[in-house]
Parts: C-alpha cells; structure tokens; sequence
C-alpha cells in the first residue's frame, strides 16, 4: 500500500537487508555510533542466515524461524527503523545528504548512505525456461519454493556446477532423488578452487550416486501443461525431469548506484579499500560491490567475492567509514561449502598458484590442498581436515608461510611448520 509518510531523522539509510546490510548496521552500533539508521528490504522476512537456504532448509532439517537473526524488539532497541517488503527506487544525493523513495512511497531523508543491495541469480538462457518446475535459491521465498518438490521428486538436473549447486545437488540425492549435474566448462567450481579440488569433489559426487556431465549445456527445456518434464543438452541428448534447478552465477544490483552517478562495471559498484564509492561519500559491500583484493597474496587487482564472510567483513569496514574512521578491509577471504557429508573449508585465494601440494589422501575425503606462487603459501582448500584449514588459515593472516617441501609430511601438524614469510610478496 502507498503511503506519504516519511521516515528516518536524516540519519543513515541502508539499502539492503541481507548479509551485508545487517552487518554493517551492526558494526555501525559496535563502533559506538548513534545516529538513526533505516534499513530497507525487499524481501517481507526480517533479514535471515542465507546459508542453510541450500543445505539443510532444504532437506526440512533447519526450523524457518530459527532462520531470523533478530526480532524487532532488537531493531528497536538498537535505534534501527527496519523496513521490510519496499524497495528504494529513486535515490539523490548530495554532500550534504539526501533522499530516497520507496516503491511503496515512503519517503526517507539521510546523511550518509550504504548500498548492500546484492545480486539476483542468471536466468536460465534456454527456451522454456518459463516452466513450472525450474527453480533457482537466493531468498527464502525461493527455498520454500523449491523444498516440497525436491522432496517428492524423482528426477533432478541442476544446472550449473558452482557450489549453490552443487549443495542442492547433495541434497537432493541425499532425499533420494536420481540427479544429473550439467556443468558448461570443464570441470566444477571452475572459477573459485584448485583443479585438484574440482576433481576430488568430482569424484566425491559421483561416488555418492550424482551423475557429472561437463562441457554440457542446457539448450531447451521440454514441458507439458506447461510444466517442466525433460531438458535437452548441447550433445542432443535429452534427460526426463521433474524438477530443474539453475544455479550458473548472479549479476550485481547496481541499478540504484548507477542513478547516483557512481563508478559501476559488470562486475558491480566500484569501491575502494575502505568501501567507498567514486563519489567518496557512499560505500558499498557484499554482493554488489567489487574492489581490492582485500588479500593480494599471489593476485593484486580487483575482485567481487560472494560469499557470507566476505559481506561480513566488507561491511564492517563500509560501517568504519560511515562513522568516520575508515580503516582498508584487508582480511584473509574464507569460505566453506557443505555438500551433503562433504564439507569443504578454504582460505586464501588459489588462482595464480604454480605449486599445489597434497597433503592427505585425496581418496579418503581427508585431506588439504595448500597453494604457492613464487614459493610462497598463498591458500587452502581442506576436505574433512578441520585443523589443516585452521593452521593455515592462521599463517595466512599472519603473513607467515609453511614450506612447501615439508607440508605434505602427515606426521607433522602443520601449525608446527609455520615459519615467518620470507621475500617479498609476489607481483
């Protein structure tokens, strides 16, 4: 329902309510700041742990409430107006502050603004991607959504061999349905790990019954009374289906940056070190943005990461500016995927490595990779081996190494082989 009303004291407005947009109106209330800020949703939940949405929500093992970081009483409490289920969808600025409105009319004057509007997951190019039974997972509304038919379903594709999909993938062979990942490069999760990764984690699915195909495309979904009942690939060949879930990437929202005049790209809003937009006073973080690599080990440039730890910190260091005392993000990237009994933890950042050096037996499902370039450890990738992940995970921001002739010696816990870097970091 429209409404005149205005909102805020021209405090701080927030856009965005997920991961990064709950963390940093945290971090802003952590560093003792007290102006008012509004948060605004799209979504009607109150802003929820992500993560679980393609894991065990799905499987009907996580409680929908216990999804929900904070009542509104919280809110209150920490001088927070939440606005859930509008959308800002014109916004000016100055200087000195300005004003944003929302879809359903609401007004809200700031001073300062943060943008953590995220991203919304590719469509699927094929023709009859409109059916009934294709489905895709960023919000709750898309888990709930997809749950019930995952679980009466027979016969599953997912397209798309990143880890939403293959978390999806794990879970619906575990709830016993017959699944077909088809994946259009050469191997699986292709821009984020190691090669040996991809092939272990490979083998790991195909061990548990979740059939691979690589180098395969999607080029037609089939239906009947408009719903979904096989999809034919690249190779001509066609699979039967009940349910299809496409997870090939998401796009950056940057419409609202871009009516602000802001540095956008293709891979989101421009921010600097400190999370600031090009026009020095906005920041941005999570999903949306793309900056430094808060960790250039082995590969300087610029990057947009997706993943919860990332918004978290990002965010925090968009909070630090907000309130005055910007400080660069420079935290050591983490991540973890838990795919079905698979559980991949991973710091660091692979890309750029010459060397990888096993350690574990990759078979077992119990092992560690750990990347160097130039001599130097830049990340690992554990399977099944927590304490590895955590060794090296704190080498790494410490900016200490272990050497690569003696990581791979079992016997030895690794954080007795952790020894000051020495050199200079790679170029």
């Amino acid at each position: 329902m429209a409404s005149d009303e205005t909102s805020g004291s021209a405090g701080t407005l927030v856009v965005g309510a997920g991961q990064a947009g709950i963390s940093l109106v945290t971090a802003l209330r952590e560093l003792g700041d007290t102006q008012p800020v509004v948060l605004v949703g799209d979504e009607p939940e109150p802003p929820y742990e992500r993560p679980p949405l393609s894991k065990s929500y799905l499987r009907g093992e996580h409680d929908r409430a216990s999804l929900v970081f904070h009542d509104a009483a919280w809110f209150a409490d920490l001088g927070v107006e939440l606005v859930t289920g509008d959308a800002v969808v014109t916004i000016a600025r100055d200087a000195a502050g300005g004003s944003a409105m929302t879809a359903a009319g609401r007004t809200i004057a700031f001073q300062r603004l943060g943008l953590a509007t995220g991203a919304v997951n590719r469509a699927l190019p094929a023709e009859g991607a409109d059916l009934d039974g294709i489905h895709d997972v960023r919000t709750l509304a898309d888990a709930d959504r997809l749950a019930p038919r995952l679980r009466s379903a027979r016969a599953v594709v997912v397209v798309g061999g990143g880890f939403i999909g293959l978390e999806i993938a794990a879970g619906a062979r575990a709830l016993g349905a017959d699944v077909t990942v088809v994946e259009a490069t050469d191997r699986l999760l292709g821009r984020a790990v190691s090669p040996v990764l991809s092939d272990a984690v490979r083998a790991a699915h195909e061990r548990r019954g979740t059939r691979i195909l690589l180098g395969t495309s999607v080029v037609r979904v089939l239906g009947e009374g408009g719903r979904v009942i096989g999809v034919e690939l690249s190779d001509g060949t066609t699979l039967p289906v009940d349910v299809v879930v496409v997870g090939i990437g998401a796009v950056p929202r940057t419409d609202l940056a871009e009516r602000l005049g802001l540095l956008v790209e293709p891979r989101g809003i421009v921010v600097d070190e400190c999370a600031r937009a090009s026009d020095g006073l906005t920041v941005a973080a999570g999903d949306c943005a793309v900056g430094p690599n808060p960790f250039d080990r082995g590969q300087p440039g610029s990057m947009r990461l997706e993943s919860v730890p990332h918004a978290t910190d990002q965010a925090r260091a968009a909070a630090a500016t907000l309130a005055g005392r910007p400080t660069a993000y420079d935290r050591v990237p983490w991540f973890w995927s838990d795919q079905g009994d698979l559980r991949l933890q991973m710091a660091g950042l692979p890309q750029g490595a010459d060397l990888v050096v096993v350690r574990g037996d990759v078979a077992s499902e119990r092992f560690s990779l750990l990347s160097y370039r130039d001599g130097l450890l830049i990340a690992v990738e554990s399977v099944g081996s927590p304490t590895d992940y955590l060794a090296v995970k704190r080498a790494l921001e410490k900016g200490m190494t272990i050497e690569a002739d003696s990581a791979a010696d079992t016997s030895v816990p690794l954080k007795r082989l952790i020894t000051r870097a020495r050199g200079t970091r790679p170029s």
